[in-house]
């Protein structure tokens, strides 16, 4: 089966917020070299439509957010919810941010982690090896978690990784303490599930459909507090569902050892993890960045398997606190 572009496929969207950009509180500007830079949160408001949308774009144009209510008798009822019928091309091909991208600006590094389509051009990431996929276009957007607008340096380096030139090229961005940011990463719910599927060698050509639903995280200003209720929204209350074909036993054991709760360091808000390890992620297990709970359906069978669990108590430490 043909895949699409994911880079053509995300264009009218990214129009989308481009016309609408006042009425979803976003700026947007050319930059020195030509490039559209839209910021969703730094120098603006953004809400919580312009972070649905700013996740629709790192899933490459290939999924759905919506926002739903649940019961209203939960301290937090309010979810992100992500649908995507390409799981893996939309949720590794495009949302992961696995483009690591570098500038110097007047003799300090700008580091920022890249993700959506412009990745499957000109990221040299591994990844797409496997994935068996690289887009091809004549435009390229790309987002990042951000403080500030992108360095010219940097956008030079983007564009060039992705032959095109910067007036070809679309930055979104949004700090993870703004309304936008929060929500664009609680939405990474069904990708963090598709990656730890990937790190337990799972073959994603059995992965077909998935869904995945999260607690919209309150925004906080301290970036460590940000990340953290961002990472717990998923960790300790994300719930997912993969659809997949090929052997039951792989499934149910997929399931089994995807949960969050299979970590030695679940248990606690994602902050206090992050201070007792002093800010050094290379010493936090990776397998705790997992949804909480895991559905895993055989279409071949019709069994579905389930494992993991609601930690509504650690969830409201780290949202109160």
């Amino acid at each position: 089966m043909r895949l699409p572009s994911i880079n053509a496929q995300v264009a009218p969207l990214v129009r989308k917020i481009i016309d609408n950009a006042e009425a979803l509180r976003v700026a947007v500007t050319k930059g020195s070299l030509g490039e559209t830079l839209i910021d969703c949160g730094v120098d603006v408001v953004g809400g919580l439509e312009a972070g649905r949308l700013l996740s629709e774009v790192c899933l490459g144009g290939l999924g759905q957010v919506t926002f739903q209510t649940i019961d209203t008798d939960k301290p937090w009822p309010f979810m992100v919810t992500i649908h995507t019928s390409q799981p893996v091309l939309a949720c590794l091909g495009s949302q992961y941010a696995g483009w690591s991208l570098s500038a110097d600006v007047d003799g300090k590094k700008f580091n920022v982690l890249g993700s959506g389509p412009a990745r499957a051009i000109g990221s040299s990431e591994k990844l797409f090896d496997e994935l068996g996929y690289r887009d091809k276009a004549d435009s390229a957007t790309i987002v990042i978690e951000a403080d500030k607008a992108p360095p010219a340096a940097l956008v030079e380096e983007i564009a060039k990784a992705c032959k095109i030139k910067p007036a070809q090229l679309t930055i979104l961005f949004a700090p993870t303490s703004s309304l936008a940011g929060t929500v664009q990463i609680a939405a990474r719910c069904l990708e963090v599930a598709l990656h730890k599927a990937h790190e337990l060698h799972y073959p994603l050509a059995d992965i077909v459909d998935g869904i995945a639903t999260v607690p919209v995280p309150p925004p906080t200003p301290g970036f460590i507090e940000a990340m953290g209720r961002t990472n717990d929204a998923i960790i300790y209350a994300g719930c997912v569902q993969l659809f997949v074909t090929g052997d039951a036993d792989a499934a149910k054991k997929l399931a089994n050892e995807l949960p969050s709760a299979n970590s030695k360091d679940y248990g606690k808000p994602f902050a206090e993890t992050f201070a007792a390890v002093k800010g050094d992620f290379y010493q936090i297990d990776p397998m705790l960045f997992s949804p909480a709970k895991v559905i895993v359906s055989s279409l071949d069978t019709g069994e579905s398997f389930h494992s993991g669990k609601i930690d509504d108590a650690v969830l409201q430490r780290s949202f109160t606190t």
